[in-house]
Order: C-alpha cells, then sequence, then structure tokens
C-alpha cells in the first residue's frame, strides 16, 4: 500500500512538472514568483534593422553647383541615424570631367563608394556605368528592387529606362527619371536690344549683328569695353550641347544624324557640318564671344552672366530664373531682362533648337559595398528617400523651410524668407533632390518654379520659359542611349573634340582639304564601324528603320 502511495505521489509530481512547462508565460502585469530570476526576452535581429550602425558613403552631384554640401550637424543625417541605423556620409562630386576622374581615380584604387553618381565628360553615363562593369567593379541591384516598392514605383517605373542598365542578364544601375525635358534655351538681353535699338534675332546673320553690337556699343553704358555678345561654356562631345542652336541652323545638332534627314550616321559626315563650323568660327575671329569659352566650367560661365558679361547664352531655366539663381543678377541689374529666343533659321531653312536625350541620373552600388553586406541598408535608404525623407531631402522642415497650404501645394507664405527652401541659404540642405529625391510630380513642378517679383517689380515666370523652350524644334536623340561607346573611346572622343575646337579657334585652317583630312582621321580611328555598330543598335531596339 505504501508502495502503491509513493508512486502516486511521484506521478503527481511529475505530471505538475509538465504541465508547468507547458503553461503560458506570464503577462507584463503578473509578478514573477519570488524564487525565479526573471528571464531574459530574446530578440532575434530585424531583417531591416541591423544590431549594428551601418555606414553608407554616397557621392553624388550638387544640384546647385555654386552652394555647398550640407554642414555635418544637418537634421537629415541624425534622422536617417536613428531611424535607419546608417551613418551616411554625402560627399559632392564635382561634374563633368572633374567628376569622370574622381571615380576613375576610386575605381583605380579598388576604393569605389557604396552608392554613387554615374559621371562622365560627354554625358555618356550608360557608358561609364558599363566600363565599370566590365572591371568587375559593380554590383548587380536586381534583388535589391523588392525591398523598395515604393521608390521602385515612383522612380525605376520605365522599363526601357531599366533595359538600358542591364547587361549581360543583370540589372547593375539604378535610373533616376530625366529631368524636365527640354528645359533649356537661348535667351537675349531685352534690355540691351531696347538701348541699341535692335530687334530680336531669328537667323544666325542677325544674331551675328546684334552679337557685335553687344560687344562694340556699350549696351549696358558703364563707358568700359567689357561686354560680348556671346556667352558659353565646352559640355559635352565636339562643341557641345550648348551651341546646339548654331548647329541646328544648319541641320546638324548633336554628334549624331537623328533629324530624318539624310542617312543615320556622325553629323560631321554632312556637307552643311564645314558651314556649321565656319559660322561658330567667324564669331570667334570677330571675338563677339567671350574668348574663356573653350576653358570655362559651368560654375565660371554662370558668375560671368551674373556680372553682366554678355548679352546672348544658352542656358537651363531654372538656372536662370528661379529665385535664389537670379537674385545676384537682379542686385547688380535691377533694370534688366532676359527673354527667350526661337531657334534661328539657317540658310536652308533648318532650325532645331538641341537634341532632346531623354537620359536621367543613373546610380549604382559597389561590389565592394555589396562585399560588406551593405546593400539591403542601401535599399532602406533609398525608400525613406522617396517616403518620410521626401520633403525633408527635397524641401526642408516642414512649418520652418515650407509648408503645405489648403491646396496640397508646397508653400513658403509667413516663413521667415531666409529660412525657406528657396532661399539661396538654404540650397546646401537640399542638394541632393535633383539626382535622388524629385521625380517631377506635379506638386514639385509647382513647388520649385513659382513666380516672384524682381527688385523693380517685374514678375519673374519661370514657366514661361520652360514652357518657351519646350516647344521649340527639338531632334528625337533618345536612341542614343542604346549606342554603346566604341574600344578606343577616349582617343576617338579627343580626336573628334579637339579636331572641331581647332577649327574653330583657328590653329588648324578650315577648308576643303584639311576637312577631308580630319574625316580621314576619323576613319581611321574606325569611325565606320563605330557608325554601323551604332546603327544595328538602333534597329535591333526598333528605334531605326
Amino acid at each position: 500500500m505504501k508502495s502503491w502511495k509513493m508512486i502516486f505521489i511521484v506521478c503527481l509530481l511529475v505530471v505538475s512538472q509538465v504541465l508547468a512547462s507547458c503553461a503560458p508565460a506570464a503577462t507584463p502585469t503578473e509578478e514573477p514568483a519570488a524564487t525565479e530570476a526573471p528571464a531574459e526576452p530574446t530578440v532575434e535581429p530585424s531583417p531591416t534593422t541591423p544590431p549594428e550602425p551601418v555606414d553608407i558613403v554616397l557621392w553624388a552631384q550638387a544640384t546647385v553647383t555654386e552652394a555647398g554640401a550640407p554642414p555635418d550637424d544637418w537634421v537629415a543625417y541624425d534622422i536617417i541615424r536613428e531611424e535607419l541605423n546608417i551613418n551616411l556620409t554625402y560627399v559632392i562630386v564635382p561634374t563633368g570631367a572633374d567628376g569622370e576622374a574622381k571615380i576613375n581615380a576610386a575605381a583605380a584604387a579598388n576604393d569605389l563608394p557604396d552608392l554613387f553618381q554615374m559621371v562622365s565628360a560627354n554625358n555618356d553615363n550608360r557608358g561609364a556605368l558599363l566600363r565599370l562593369v566590365d572591371l568587375g567593379l559593380m554590383a548587380p541591384v536586381g534583388d535589391m528592387m523588392p525591398l523598395m516598392p515604393e521608390r521602385v514605383k515612383l522612380h525605376y517605373n520605365d522599363q526601357l529606362a531599366l533595359d538600358l542598365v542591364t547587361f549581360y542578364g543583370e540589372q547593375y544601375g539604378l535610373p533616376e527619371p530625366p529631368p524636365i525635358p527640354k528645359r533649356e534655351g537661348l535667351v537675349i538681353r531685352k534690355d540691351w536690344l531696347d538701348k541699341l535699338g535692335l530687334d530680336v534675332p531669328t537667323t544666325p546673320e542677325e544674331l551675328f549683328a546684334v552679337a557685335e553690337a553687344f560687344t562694340t556699343q556699350d549696351p549696358d553704358g558703364n563707358g568700359k569695353n567689357d561686354t560680348y555678345g556671346f556667352g558659353g561654356f565646352l559640355n559635352g562631345e565636339g562643341l557641345g550641347t550648348r551651341f546646339d542652336f548654331i548647329m541646328g541652323a544648319y541641320g546638324v545638332p548633336g554628334v549624331w544624324n537623328f533629324t530624318g534627314n539624310g542617312d543615320f550616321g556622325l553629323n560631321v559626315r554632312s556637307e552643311n557640318y564645314p558651314e556649321a563650323l565656319a559660322y561658330f568660327k567667324s564669331l570667334v575671329d570677330a571675338k563677339v564671344i567671350d574668348p574663356d569659352w573653350p576653358t570655362l566650367t559651368r560654375d565660371d560661365f554662370r558668375a560671368r552672366w551674373k556680372q553682366g558679361s554678355f548679352g546672348i547664352m544658352w542656358e537651363d531655366f531654372a538656372a536662370l530664373t528661379n529665385k535664389s539663381n537670379y537674385e545676384p543678377f537682379d542686385t547688380n541689374f535691377p533694370d534688366a531682362e532676359w527673354i527667350p529666343v526661337a531657334a534661328p533659321t539657317g540658310p536652308d531653312g533648318d532650325t532645331y533648337y538641341g537634341v532632346y536625350t531623354g537620359r536621367g541620373q543613373i546610380f549604382g552600388v559597389s561590389q565592394k559595398a555589396a562585399d560588406d553586406g551593405k546593400k539591403e541598408a542601401i535599399a532602406r535608404l533609398l525608400e525613406w528617400m522617396a517616403t518620410d525623407g521626401y520633403y525633408l531631402l527635397g524641401f526642408g522642415e516642414e512649418g520652418v523651410n515650407f509648408i503645405i497650404d489648403d491646396n496640397g501645394n508646397i508653400s513658403t507664405e509667413g516663413l521667415d524668407p531666409v529660412q525657406a527652401y528657396t532661399a539661396p541659404e538654404r540650397q546646401p540642405y537640399t542638394q541632393m533632390r535633383n539626382q535622388l529625391i524629385f521625380y517631377n510630380s506635379e506638386q514639385e513642378i509647382v513647388a520649385r518654379y513659382p513666380t516672384y517679383e524682381t527688385i523693380a517689380g517685374r514678375l519673374m515666370d519661370p514657366m514661361a520659359f520652360l514652357g518657351f523652350f519646350q516647344n521649340e524644334p527639338w531632334v528625337d536623340g533618345r536612341g542614343i542611349q542604346v549606342i554603346l561607346p566604341p574600344a578606343n573611346a577616349a582617343d576617338f572622343n579627343r580626336y573628334y573634340t579637339e579636331g572641331l575646337i581647332q577649327f574653330v579657334l583657328g590653329q588648324k585652317e578650315l577648308n576643303d582639304e584639311t576637312w577631308a583630312e580630319y574625316l580621314a582621321g576619323l576613319d581611321s580611328l574606325g569611325a565606320a564601324d563605330y557608325e554601323a555598330a551604332a546603327q544595328q543598335s538602333l534597329i535591333d531596339a526598333g528605334l531605326l528603320k
């Protein structure tokens, strides 16, 4: 009997222990037993919140090249660190050749930043990406797309753009939406025209006459010989995009013949090209164009028009008319006025403003960053930029730098003008906006280019300039994005560009014989094969019949 009781007690104890181990855990309001230490909670690391902060280095161009980078105490850095567990370092990359050299130097040292913008001296950002891919320095980014659904919907929604950054079956680039199309154009100082009693020019000959008057007849009335008719700088291959309105008057804007007039190929093959060069050379010979145009940087050029150095130029509508950009010029010349000018009509009736390529910025992730396990954190950062960080990085702090009015539009009404996101002092804080933040929503367009009054009380309407420019005749050159550079691109582009500049500057005489020699030199560098490959790429993409 005692034996049976003992067995019963032992079984009861075992059952009690089993039941206790299966009982639900105490709720937060329950007190643990006095004899037991509280259990330490087990927290698994979230896949979107790594246990240690991730250092991410971002290289991107500035939206306003004259302004600097955000300061170290920028509130965005703190928010990104607190909300995303990311220590962000943002480095501004120069434009053009300087930016390309910086990236090439980092590539040579196998020290590319984690996330960076492609920069090319000749605007071939796709080619720049491909070269780095071929060197094994870029990471595929297709697996990042599902991690940033909102950004994909707003930014990476163009299949053609995605196809253009896909090589060898893998997506390597993050193609940002192209900026507002056809946003640059020809402008002239109306106050100078009025002072000298001149009409708006409509032909190359009339442009020359006005430029000569602006150079020699003291249009600013200061009694000094300190003005030029034209201003400009080199931007891109050959004579660059800033003088396409001149080449367009002769039917040869841009590098390639996308006009549909004649066979596809390099525009230098056209019999009109030497004629266009001769006209350009006449401007240089007559000294009616700022003589520093071959060496000026973009910033130098913009500093000079704000100082009243010239009266005819090709400029971006926002770089000219946005309040923060126009203010220095307005302060210097409150009675001055720029107006848009139509594309000049050439001797054969040709009139083209420029070539629209539809190119957006391309960002990439270095293989080094992927090897360090940073791709998920980079995707988290980009998604935040398109969602919670959109207003902060695009406009600043709500209630301080901007407000949203009753119509849902961005406004600075009632704010301290110095703190408004449009103020020059605020430009460093929104330097990423055109590169990584904006995607051309209606709210952005209305907010970015508001009308305002100049010092003299004249209404400045940036959208009026944009509308004028966009309605001019442009050549659709979007097919250029599928044209791969030749294997000897550096040598070819150098010969192509330097030869044209030598003709224009008079360093090489321009005649039938020397022009034939120039074309023969291009052919010796594989121009014919380059043209054939370009034509086949366009045909394969369905862009050329």
